[in-house]
């Protein structure tokens, strides 16, 4: 996997902020930029998820579904 170098502006204030929290992460500038990134993408794995749940809740009309999920687990406990 390659790299691409990126130019971003940032306000003074975010870049000093930028500055500090590498310095006490012991990291470069760069390294905290990335850091960011995968949270930003973490939290938009979140998101997705929690839609998902919202978007199914309450399609599973059968029965119970806890009382459904422990007869099949005592199915495979009996094997």
């Amino acid at each position: 996997m390659g790299t691409t170098r990126t130019i971003i502006t940032l306000s003074e204030k975010e870049k000093s902020w930028l500055k500090a929290f590498s310095r006490t992460q012991g990291i470069s500038l760069a390294e905290g930029v990335r850091r960011g990134i995968g949270c930003l993408k973490a939290s938009e794995g979140r998101k997705t998820y929690q839609k998902i749940v919202q978007e199914t809740q309450g399609i599973w009309q059968k029965e119970d579904g806890l009382i459904y999920q422990e007869r099949m687990r005592s199915e495979w406990e009996a094997r």
